[in-house]
């Protein structure tokens, strides 16, 4: 028995007896590496030479999906909606800064004054954001001019800013496929979303940000399709009916019966080809945006056709141009977005590609030329148009225009009568556009001078000359 108490109080001795405190550095040391070996040394060169011979892995770099937002990354919200308005030259976002950089460079006071002595920009008006005038007095002394437009300049502003926010846009999401029996309502923005089955759309600001984009191909279908709000009674013409017609039978085809099995196959018509000539901006849209047309003509294919030398600006990364080979001698980018479009890009001249007949023959039935703001009156490119215009009415086509403004409209519409008399058909009476953009875009060259894409549409075509003359109708007696 006091052998066993002995025992029982050296253990209990042990255990009370205080742990060794290991040093500092070996303390740290042991939290890194659990090797007793000493460190070796390490041959820098030896290193570089492994890594230059060891395989490489590809670099995935990013994609921008949007402004600010790489692929992979969750959107940053930067701009709540109540904080949306920024003077331009102290903007959060530094695009908007830029392009107030720009404007104080390029553009100049609108203040009489300086009529006959331009003075560049330099003040930023309070209530607006934008750089408008070279000094505060002069913006003081034109403020009852300048308010005509402050409003609008504002909203372009918040606009601008309002597609840097960071913010999810669900008006971008755009609508599919939906039931023949299901119709259209070409009559105004809001009965066409409405029945295309879009997502509500309750602020003004989003309504303005989906027509941007949308009033391109939509402009082009409410002319063409069969419910278009443009008949006899309302802008068309005789001849414009007749053209028409003629698309719209190749547009909205009957029913062919065709079915997935081999006794079902069904020969099928060429694709409908939309010339749109003088591309820019449109050319770059989301790919989404022109396959709007492959819905509202569910029985049709399409073969859009950009043409211009501005027509891949700004895609160049995205899409390099590929090299001119006896196989692709224009050099021309295809993108096939579904089995019912494709969309061929040429970075030339429409009449380079005409006198190598790289689209003869042209088809009244399945051709049409569209034309976004081409500025056929416009001193900067009127002398690019006029050789272009004759191939144009020779094909016989109809061709669509847009406009700016109402004098930009006007201004296209006088030159092609001057320089084309007697040799065309007025096919749509120039107006407004039913599906103009209901955002302001803000000139840079001139901040006062305000438009909306597509604000005006008309549409014409080369005349043609009747082989048979009828014979004048008598009555018997």
């Amino acid at each position: 028995m006091a052998s066993l108490q002995a025992t029982s109080k050296r253990c209990i001795t042990q255990l009370l007896r205080p742990r060794r405190q290991w040093p500092a550095a070996a303390l740290a040391r042991s939290q890194h590496t659990h090797s007793r070996k000493p460190p070796t040394h390490v041959d820098i060169e030896v290193a570089k030479a492994a890594a230059a011979t060891a395989p490489q892995k590809p670099v995935h770099i990013p994609r921008e999906i949007g402004p600010g937002v790489l692929e992979g990354e969750a959107p940053r919200v930067l701009l709540r909606p109540n904080n949306l308005f920024h003077a331009w030259d102290k903007s959060p976002s530094s695009q908007i800064r830029e392009r107030a950089s720009r404007i104080k460079h390029h553009a100049y006071c609108p203040h009489p004054e300086h009529k006959n002595s331009p003075r560049h920009i330099k003040f930023t008006c309070p209530d607006c954001g934008i750089p408008t005038y070279c000094s505060e007095e002069h913006w003081a002394d034109d403020y009852e001019n300048h308010l005509l437009i402050c409003d609008a300049l504002r909203e372009s502003n918040e606009d601008e800013h309002d597609l840097r926010s960071g913010r999810f846009f669900p008006e971008f999401e755009y609508p599919g496929e939906q039931i023949e029996e299901q119709l259209i309502n070409m009559t105004n923005w809001d009965t066409y979303l409405y029945t295309r089955g879009a997502n509500a759309i309750d602020e003004d600001r989003q309504m303005r940000q989906v027509t941007k984009l949308l009033t391109y191909p939509i402009t082009l279908a409410s002319v063409v399709h069969e419910l278009s709000p443009y008949d006899l009674r309302h802008r068309l013409t005789t001849e414009g009916l007749r053209s028409m017609a003629a698309l719209r039978y190749n547009l909205h085809p009957p029913a062919s019966g065709s079915g997935q099995d081999v006794k079902s196959v069904r020969i099928n018509p060429p694709p409908v080809r939309l010339f749109i000539l003088g591309a820019r901006a449109e050319s770059s849209l989301p790919r989404d945006v022109w396959y709007q047309l492959a819905y509202l003509f569910p029985r049709a294919t399409f073969h859009l056709i950009f043409i211009g030398p501005e027509s891949m600006k700004g895609r160049e990364a995205e899409y390099p141009l590929p090299e001119r080979t006896p196989d692709n001698p224009f050099g021309a980018v295809l993108e096939r977005p579904s089995y019912r479009m494709k969309i061929s890009t040429f970075v030339e001249y429409f009449h380079t590609l005409h006198e190598a007949h790289a689209f003869a023959p042209y088809d009244p039935y399945f051709d049409c030329f569209m034309l976004f703001h081409p500025g056929l009156g416009h001193p900067g490119s009127a002398a690019e148009w006029e050789y272009t215009l004759p191939i144009l009415l020779d094909t016989k086509s109809p061709i669509i225009c847009t406009g700016y403004t109402e004098t930009d409209l006007k201004r296209d519409v006088d030159w092609v009568h001057n320089k084309c008399k007697g040799e065309f058909d007025v096919l749509l009476e120039p107006e407004e556009n039913r599906f103009k953009s209901l955002r302001w875009d803000i000139n840079d060259a001139d901040p006062t001078d305000l438009s909306q894409s597509n604000w005006g549409l008309w549409a014409f075509r080369g005349k043609r000359y009747e082989a048979t003359v009828p014979p004048p109708h008598t009555i018997n007696p």
